[in-house]
């Protein structure tokens, strides 16, 4: 009788470990589903009680007037100031990074101070940043904020970086410099390609960071370089919220960071797993 009542009993809590995996997914997919519908309604649909789970017919206009209004061009600024900046950081940390893993530069303990600057609040260091870029002249424009954001996620892209670098086997890298070739040679040719996974999954992140980076983007911006969650806030006023508009901004506003994650979701497992828990 128990052999038999096992099978059942392990069908039954794997049914509801489904069921309870399913409902989570649900509950969490929801506010994403919510999102869309709104962007696609009209005003009177949104504030329709009870609320309308589906539009009655789907317009576009909400987005349409983001179009003809300007708004739109913040997310394009939103992908130049997170590309360039996290383009320049993946570049500037790997190099860091190898030299780190490999000549121990600055001894055991750099990389650990290095990370530790990621630790830093960032209300703690906005102000001076801002007095700073004022006597510069670097206040609303894309050269402040992509240094800026380079310099706060080169600690990140370090520190994950270097931990996959230990990871390539030392003697491939000896044994490319026996057959001829040069140190940079062996970085490009041997240690790119056996940390492109983790090169892809630091990225990645290091993109979502900037992108979604609001209190520097405020505080450094005025017309010209308005970010994406930046423009997102001009849609919230003391009488009212246009949530069309906001719904719709959103949308656009997440598509870069799906495409992103979807692209190389493969990569992101490995580079929380591996990548952060080398020290």
């Amino acid at each position: 009788m128990k052999v038999g009542r096992l099978p059942a009993r392990k069908a039954r809590i794997l049914a509801l470990r489904y069921l309870g995996a399913t409902v989570v997914t649900l509950l969490f997919l929801f506010p994403v589903y919510w999102l869309f519908m709104i962007s696609f309604k009209t005003p009177d649909e949104i504030y329709h009680v009870p609320p309308l789970w589906v539009p009655a017919q789907i317009q576009f206009s909400n987005y349409y007037v983001l179009f003809k209004d300007g708004d739109v061009v913040a997310i394009l600024n939103s992908l130049i100031v997170a590309g360039v900046s996290s383009g320049i950081a993946i570049v500037l940390g790997t190099l860091c990074a190898y030299s780190l893993a490999r000549f121990g530069t600055g001894g055991e303990n750099l990389a650990m101070w290095i990370i530790s600057q990621r630790m830093i609040p960032p209300i703690a260091v906005v102000f001076p940043i801002f007095l700073l870029y004022v006597h510069l002249g670097m206040v609303d424009g894309f050269f402040g904020l992509i240094l800026l954001y380079t310099a706060f996620n080169l600690p990140y892209v370090i520190w994950m970086m270097r931990g996959y670098i230990v990871d390539v086997p030392l003697e491939l890298e000896e044994s490319a410099l026996v057959d001829g070739l040069n140190r940079w040679e062996v970085i490009w040719k041997v240690v790119f390609p056996m940390v492109r996974s983790g090169l892809m999954a630091t990225s990645v992140f290091t993109f979502v960071f900037a992108w979604n980076d609001f209190l520097f983007a405020l505080v450094l911006t005025r017309t010209e370089v308005i970010t994406f969650p930046v423009q997102l806030t001009h849609y919230f006023g003391g009488q009212s919220n246009f949530w069309g508009k906001i719904a719709a901004m959103s949308v656009l506003g997440t598509l870069p960071i799906f495409v992103a994650v979807s692209v190389m979701q493969r990569y992101l497992v490995r580079g929380i797993s591996l990548g952060a828990v080398k020290g």
